[in-house]
Order: structure tokens, then sequence, then C-alpha cells
């Protein structure tokens, strides 16, 4: 890519990107110390902290104009943390900290894991609000 291609990629991902709401960090332990990555992300929501209250967020019918339910949030933050542990891993090695072999096993690990988990929460009947 040329400069010009990768500062208009930039200014293209930075108007896209929604911070706040579910928050994930990540360290990983190598030979050369700790890699830390965190990530902070919202979906299509408001938050208000002016600290008018959340009156201004409920309807004249009682429902919360924005934001997410249980359950989507809980969706949302296991992919949110499994980019902050990929990222993690993928400073790691870039930093040198792990190898190319345990980041290949613990990415593949990682992805695992967390789609393992994504479907269970998705395929559940019950609300996840009442655990």
């Amino acid at each position: 890519m040329t400069d010009d291609e990768i500062k208009s990629y930039l200014s293209n991902l930075r108007s896209k990107i929604r911070v706040t709401k579910i928050v994930a960090t990540r360290s990983v332990k190598g030979k050369q110390g700790d890699t830390y990555a965190g990530f902070s992300a919202s979906w299509d929501s408001v938050q208000d902290d002016s600290g008018g209250g959340i009156e201004g967020l409920i309807s004249d019918s009682g429902e919360a104009q924005s934001g997410l339910s249980l359950r989507d949030a809980r969706v949302a933050h296991l992919m949110v943390a499994m980019q902050a542990d990929l990222a993690a891993h993928d400073a790691a090695l870039s930093g040198g900290n792990i190898s190319v072999n345990y980041h290949a096993e613990a990415t593949k690990v990682i992805r695992n894991n967390y789609t393992v988990r994504m479907r269970e929460l998705l395929a559940t009947n019950k609300s996840v609000e009442a655990k």
C-alpha cells in the first residue's frame, strides 16, 4: 500500500470506531516480559455520562432507547475479548516475546474456545438475564 492508501484506510477505519461500553484486556507473559492489549467497544449505543440520569434514555413506553440486551452484551463481550486475546498474542509475537509455534497454537485454542462459548450462549433458549 502507498502512504496515501494507508492514510485513507486509517482515516476510514477511525471514522467507524465506536468505543466505550464493553471492555476486555489481556496480557501475555513471555521471555522478555509481559505484553498487554485492551479493547473497549460499543454497538450503536449511547452512553450518557453527563449525570442526567437514566430518565433521558427511556422512551414513553418505558423501554430503553439504546444499548444491548444482557445476552447480546455477553456475546459482544466475548467477541471483543477474543480480539483482545488475539491482539495480545500478535503483539507478543511481533515483539519477539513468544515463538511462532506458541502463537499459532495459542490463537487456534483462543478461536476455538471463544467460538464454543458464543455458540453455547446463542443456543440457549433461556434468558441469560435470568442467570
